[in-house]
């Protein structure tokens, strides 16, 4: 049952899903006591074409199906994959959620029988748009909805800036979800907030991008991605999960820069697992994500914190 009242338009009732043969058998959780099972999550490094929804929802559909096989228990996909990040097109055509698109991602989600984070654009009864990410059970039913905060200065005329954030229980832990740049360093108070509220599986639908000229070897990353979901990782003793689409910009402030893969599975131990920084990597990358115990909760969290020499109780230098 969903935990909000979402409604998804009819949709032609899927076919049954066929059962894998001989699943791959997965690992131990690493730390007895700290970790509580483990889930399988894929991070489905998509291709996504500005102002292409069809092409690109087939895509994502079939990444679905991968991952499916790939007995992943959830499958993240990267943010606004519908008309992709900042194209013009959505300005015009973007649908509401529930809409079309949702409503393909729900039938592969009940289909294939697993979860599916993915990021769309949303069209709201006001006629605003924003750059949303919804989180889908395996029944079909969108479970947790959310708007990206923390936009950057060139998305201000695409979207407008969300007001809500959210924790839901599911089966595989409590799970947050929020969208790309609400994790960069001056946005983290998104993520210390999603922690705050309980969440051991932080969910991000991406769309990281570099300018043309930039190759894996001038890998940009580390201290943008890596480093402050390693920060949340490490302090709240979560795991934080992105997946960046891949290709060529066309449309947009961001026109002929590309977008290069390099999603991101970081906890507590580090890095678990990390795709191809390439703009041409569209693959699934699988991860084995152990579950956190996190025994903390409300003001206990700011004690644990303190313990760490998390400083809650200073100004600014200068101040």
């Amino acid at each position: 049952m969903a935990l909000f009242p979402f409604r998804k338009s009819a949709a032609p009732s899927p076919a049954a899903p066929t059962p894998a043969t001989n699943p791959p058998v997965r690992p131990a959780a690493a730390l007895a006591g700290a970790f509580a099972g483990s889930i399988r999550v894929g991070m489905g490094q998509l291709l996504v074409e500005g102002g292409e929804p069809e092409r690109n929802l087939d895509r994502a559909e079939r990444m679905i199906a991968d991952a499916a096989t790939q007995q992943c228990d959830v499958v993240l996909l990267p943010e606004t994959l519908d008309f992709a990040w900042t194209h013009p097109s959505a300005l015009l055509e973007a649908h509401p959620i529930p809409g079309p698109y949702a409503d393909r991602l729900c039938q592969a989600a009940r289909q294939h029988g697993l979860y599916v984070c993915a990021g769309l654009t949303e069209r709201a009864p006001d006629g605003r748009n924003y750059n949303a990410a919804i989180l889908i059970n395996p029944a079909g039913d969108i479970i947790c909805k959310y708007h990206k905060i923390n936009l950057l200065e060139v998305e201000l005329p695409y979207y407008a800036v969300g007001q809500t954030l959210n924790v839901v229980d599911t089966p595989l832990g409590k799970i947050g979800v929020n969208i790309c740049a609400d994790n960069f360093l001056d946005g983290l108070a998104i993520g210390h907030t999603l922690a705050r509220m309980g969440a051991e599986f932080i969910l991000s639908p991406s769309s990281w991008t570099v300018d043309f000229s930039i190759t894996e070897e001038h890998d940009p990353y580390s201290e943008k991605w890596i480093k402050p979901y390693s920060i949340l990782a490490q302090l709240y003793n979560i795991s934080v999960v992105g997946t960046t689409s891949v290709g060529y910009i066309v449309g947009g402030p961001y026109e002929g820069k590309k977008s290069i893969g390099c999603s991101l599975a970081v906890d507590a131990s580090g890095i678990r697992a990390q795709g191809a920084f390439n703009e041409f990597a569209g693959h699934l990358v699988v991860a084995d994500l152990p579950r956190p115990v996190r025994a903390e909760q409300g003001t206990q969290i700011g004690q644990m914190l303190a313990r760490k020499g998390f400083r809650l109780d200073e100004l600014p230098a200068g101040r």
